[in-house]
């Protein structure tokens, strides 16, 4: 089986129409990622600190809040890393929003960079496990420890909630539509 992957109008990779189940999980999560990626391009801080009425969510929000998600998921939870920066230094329980609400202070810059760093990391994370049945070295609260193969779909699912999100967010700051 080939799994060959084409580029849509976009830019983003397509994911394989005959992969094995790892290619297929990894082929969705990356086209997701360039969804994000491809909705929040061109951007100034202006950009990505606006919101839409009635919701207070922006794309710089968006960016922030899936590197932290990436990190979370796939260092810390399925690697059992430790937190790294700036995520190691917030007090979650009083700041359950810190990664919302503190992009309003960051630049594009840093908000993109944070962002592909933590996908890099994620990437790297996924290349060393050899088996979407291994489970995560950190258990959740519930003492529960997800397979690599739920942590994928669950992040699937986390990039396809909120590329919704930020379709609508891209039309009302500049009309931009697409997928």
């Amino acid at each position: 089986m080939s799994t060959v992957t084409s580029v849509d109008d976009q830019g983003r990779p397509e994911p394989p129409l005959d992969g094995d189940e790892a290619a297929t999980l990894l082929g969705f999560l990356d086209f997701h990622r360039a969804t994000l990626a491809w909705k929040c391009a061109g951007l100034d801080a202006a950009g990505l600190r606006a919101t839409h009425a009635p919701s207070t969510l922006t794309l710089g929000g968006l960016l922030k809040h899936l590197a932290y998600v990436e990190d979370h998921w796939f260092s810390y939870v399925l690697s059992g890393r430790s937190r790294r920066a700036p995520f190691d230094a917030i007090d979650w329980t009083a700041t359950p929003d810190w990664d919302w609400e503190s992009a309003a202070d960051d630049t594009p810059e840093q908000l993109f960079g944070l962002w592909e760093e933590a996908v890099a990391r994620s990437r790297e994370v996924v290349g060393q496990t050899a088996d979407l049945s291994q489970r995560a070295e950190r258990a959740r609260a519930d003492g529960t420890r997800p397979s690599l193969r739920w942590i994928l779909v669950h992040m699937v699912e986390e990039y396809s909630r909120h590329n919704g999100h930020a379709d609508f967010l891209r039309e009302s700051i500049d009309g931009s539509t697409g997928e």
